[in-house]
């Protein structure tokens, strides 16, 4: 079973279970948009930005910094920027900002070396002594 990181109604994320990142560590900033939308999009401050500095983190374990800082950095970035609300645009780069932890935070499973079945075996001397057959067919006959 696998968590889904999720943005809670007080602004923090919730990246595991027991790993919530309060919204005092998280740092907003609203620009405008720019792109085609005329005076709405040059004037209104929709984009948002949210950032969150790894190494500053008070709620991070050392395990868990040191992994985010070998995978994403001392800084994780999100911005949104598609709406034109934004109430909408903080909602989306917050999901986005949790969704990048959590995927940095996961651990791979370790490989775990399997033999190989009995069948597989004999399967594969087989192959070997038919091609041997094959190569064996091929050679000029010798003079016995």
């Amino acid at each position: 079973m696998t968590f889904e990181p999720r943005v809670l109604e007080t602004g923090a994320l919730q990246i595991r279970t027991r790993l919530i990142i309060p919204s005092e560590e998280i740092d907003i900033r609203v620009t405008t948009s720019g792109g085609p939308g005329g005076q709405h999009a040059n004037r209104s401050l929709t984009r948002v930005v949210a950032t969150f500095h790894v190494a500053t983190s008070e709620v991070l374990s050392d395990a868990d910094r040191e992994l985010l800082l070998e995978k994403v950095g001392g800084v994780v970035r999100s911005s949104s920027g598609r709406f034109r609300s934004q109430g909408q645009n903080r909602s989306a780069a917050l999901d986005q900002l949790a969704s990048k932890i959590g995927a940095a935070l996961t651990r791979p499973a370790p490989r775990r070396a399997s033999k190989p079945t009995k069948a597989s075996k004999v399967r594969r001397v087989d192959e070997k002594k038919a091609r041997s057959r094959v190569k064996e067919n091929r050679r000029p006959p010798t003079d016995d």
